[in-house]
């Protein structure tokens, strides 16, 4: 067969591979987008997460509860605990981003920098852990969740469905197993314990706090009054 002929064959084949290439990666792109347009109005079944902690042997305890029939300190505690600036920006604190990039440049250790909006991507379609591929893909669907999303839908998503200890999930179940009551009945305390364990919720227990996290819950309690919270009408 003629050199010509070859060389052409080959180029159809590699234009073959280089479409389904592009094709796979379109729908890996779009994938998610039907799906957090669902979400956008109806609770997720469940989460990856779940899943995984749930093959490790751990329950899965979670009720929905409407943001509105969250005690109102609750809110203000987990968004001056987690993202002091989550009602003005759009997915990514560059402010929080540069601090720890600053920091990292001085020797300290790298601290995370992670959004509400970040974590509630995470927590959604993706695996815990981290690495370029997971944070790339936090990323991407991180813009996606603040373009579909209201901020208070966000935040609703984001409270019933984040790691509050093992196998517990969501606010109410949280308040349930740690405090013995409704997450409409936390007192601001309690909620600003509730906050202070996000970091670690699997190994710190609010009910039993350390004098650690006392004294992070005394620091979120004084941050409470000057953070924004999303309402009906907007970031207030």
């Amino acid at each position: 067969m003629p050199d010509a002929i070859l060389f052409g064959e080959k180029r159809r084949r590699g234009g073959r591979v280089g479409q389904q290439i592009a094709m796979a990666l379109a729908v890996l792109l779009l994938l998610p987008v039907p799906v957090l347009a669902v979400y956008c109005f109806l609770p997720p079944p469940v989460t990856p997460l779940m899943l995984i902690r749930a093959a490790e042997g751990a329950p899965i305890e979670r009720e929905w509860v409407p943001l509105a029939r969250f005690a109102p300190a609750l809110a203000r505690a987990v968004i001056a605990s987690e993202d002091a600036r989550f009602c003005r920006h759009h997915g990514f604190d560059w402010v929080e981003i540069d601090k720890a990039y600053q920091g990292w440049e001085e020797g300290e250790k790298l601290r995370g920098a992670s959004t509400i909006s970040q974590q509630l991507a995470r927590n959604l379609l993706l695996w815990p852990g981290g690495g370029y591929l997971r944070k790339g893909a936090e990323a991407y669907l991180t813009v996606l969740v603040e373009a579909l999303m209201s901020k208070r839908r966000i935040l609703e998503l984001y409270l019933n469905l984040v790691e509050w200890g093992p196998g517990i999930y969501g606010a109410e179940a949280a308040a349930r197993a740690h405090f013995a009551r409704h997450a409409a009945q936390l007192t601001p305390r309690e909620a600003a314990l509730l906050a202070a364990v996000l970091p670690d919720p699997r190994h710190w227990r609010p009910e039993r706090p350390t004098p650690y996290l006392e004294e992070r819950a005394q620091t979120i309690l004084a941050r409470m009054p000057e953070v924004a919270v999303p309402s009906p009408k907007g970031c207030r």
